[in-house]
């Protein structure tokens, strides 16, 4: 068997296929450059009665009223439009500025409750369908010229990436509010006994990681099911275990360390779009870098297992 494929060359694959075809980058470069320079959407004048009631109940967690006002008028609901796991990178939806080179921009209030739902269940859906185009474009650069004709369409790609972020959406809450009451059950009885607990549950989640990065990528390169490429992600990960997971922990530590880079310029300078292009083009190419990783790894975990199974030609045991 050759060895199994390395994190350097996976990386340099999915660099040198974005560096051949940056017009990739164009979905991710036009979100940031809506989320920088468009109108920005606000709920501080929604919230602002609820700030006002909460400033007259004793304040025991240490949050100040003033922290919370400044973060409201930051915060542009656009930003919903970047969702996890499978959206379209954005600088800005982390940043949220409040200033740009044209002044500062329009801001819209909404003006019910009702509105903000539906805007939020709007902006998510739109997400979720940018982000499987821009998913799908991504994965068909580097899947091989034989498998051209059974690419993942478009369409399909859409709805098996609803399914997929509908099934993770109602797993956190299922999980996520069971875990939160407990945890604050347990900080009641016990600081430590909490701080133990919550300690634990790092460590699972870090375990669980791995599995969940690569839980997607069978709907794009495999034309699988949500629910099967969330079974082919912890299958691999499962034999691959160190390897795939040093080379999550590479790709988040070069999309983190160079986001801090692209964020440097201020707000309202217009450096800031070399940043925008910066991070379009490394977050693009790590993301091709895991299409690679993951088909190249997934092709060789099969061959590996076949020679294995019992009454294959060639085998050695």
């Amino acid at each position: 068997m050759p060895p199994p494929p390395g994190i350097i060359g996976s990386l340099r694959s999915g660099f040198d296929a974005i560096a051949g075809h940056v017009a990739v980058i164009v979905l991710p470069l036009a979100v940031d450059l809506f989320l920088w320079l468009g109108p920005h959407l606000s709920m501080g004048g929604l919230l602002q009665p609820l700030i006002k009631e909460w400033a007259t109940i004793p304040n025991t967690t240490g949050l100040k009223i003033e922290d919370v006002q400044v973060f409201l008028q930051a915060f542009n609901v656009l930003g919903i439009l970047r969702t996890f796991p499978i959206g379209v990178p954005s600088l800005m939806s982390g940043v949220m500025p409040t200033q740009t080179p044209l002044g500062m921009p329009r801001t819209i209030e909404i003006a019910s409750a009702s509105q903000l739902l539906a805007l939020s269940l709007l902006l998510t859906f739109a997400g979720w369908c940018l982000g499987a185009l821009y998913f799908r474009w991504v994965a068909a650069l580097v899947t091989p010229a034989v498998l051209a004709e059974e690419r993942l369409q478009a369409g399909r790609a859409v709805v098996q990436t609803i399914l997929y972020s509908l099934m993770w959406t109602a797993a956190t809450w299922v999980i996520g509010i069971p875990v939160s009451i407990l945890l604050s059950v347990l900080f009641m009885i016990n600081t430590v006994l909490g701080e133990g607990v919550l300690l634990l549950l790092g460590f699972l989640s870090m375990w669980l990681v791995v599995p969940l990065f690569f839980s997607p990528h069978g709907m794009f390169i495999r034309r699988q099911n949500a629910l099967n490429s969330v079974w082919s992600g912890f299958h691999m990960t499962r034999f691959t275990l160190p390897t795939s997971s040093l080379f999550v922990l590479t790709v988040f530590l070069l999309g983190v360390g160079l986001n801090v880079l692209w964020s440097r310029p201020a707000s309202d300078s217009w450096m800031v779009v070399i940043g925008i292009l910066g991070h379009a083009f490394v977050t693009t190419a790590l993301l091709a870098s895991s299409f690679v990783y993951y088909h190249n790894m997934t092709a060789w975990l099969q061959a590996a297992l076949a020679r294995l199974r019992p009454g294959m030609p060639g085998q050695q045991l």
